[in-house]
């Protein structure tokens, strides 16, 4: 899909996938630090998107050459940053940058990621919010086992000319 004519220049077009190329356009997360492969479905309140790098060892989160369970709050949190991205296109907007101002709830099934041969999918449902806070529950998934669940309270800075 050209980024110049994605349906969100137009309104919205029904949850359409978008791929990496849409997310890092969109989002600061550049280069290997851009964690997610594609949006998988969106709507105005969820997301679900698909990640293949925990599997690569040059991802930028690994410590010690393993990358911790943990670092499955990153992955959520990107899915966060490109859902705002997309319901700032829908309305015409930008999105503003946002910041994990707090972490709630949160559940680790699993001791790492890296050792998953399956794709890791990050869903996130924003259950309230305004101009200036969002909050999220979101869960990263792998062949339908949940790895780990939690909240997330968001919160916006000033706008930017990216």
């Amino acid at each position: 899909m050209s980024l110049g004519t994605t349906p969100f220049n137009r309104g919205p077009a029904g949850g359409e996938a978008l791929d990496r190329r849409w997310i890092e356009a969109h989002i600061p997360h550049q280069g290997p630090m851009c964690l997610l492969e594609e949006v998988l479905t969106w709507d105005a309140a969820h997301i679900r998107c698909r990640a293949v790098s925990h599997r690569l060892a040059g991802n930028p989160l690994r410590a010690g050459g393993r990358l911790g369970a943990v670092c499955g709050v990153e992955y959520a949190g990107q899915a966060m940053a490109v859902h705002g991205a997309i319901m700032a296109c829908v309305s015409g907007g930008r999105a503003r940058p946002g910041y994990l101002a707090s972490l709630r709830n949160l559940v680790l099934h699993v001791a790492r990621l890296d050792d998953l041969p399956e794709d890791l999918i990050a869903s996130a449902e924003r259950l309230a919010g305004d101009g200036s806070t969002a909050l999220y529950h979101f869960a990263v998934s792998s062949a339908g086992r949940e790895l780990l669940s939690g909240r997330a309270g968001i919160v916006f800075g000033a706008e930017t000319t990216r």
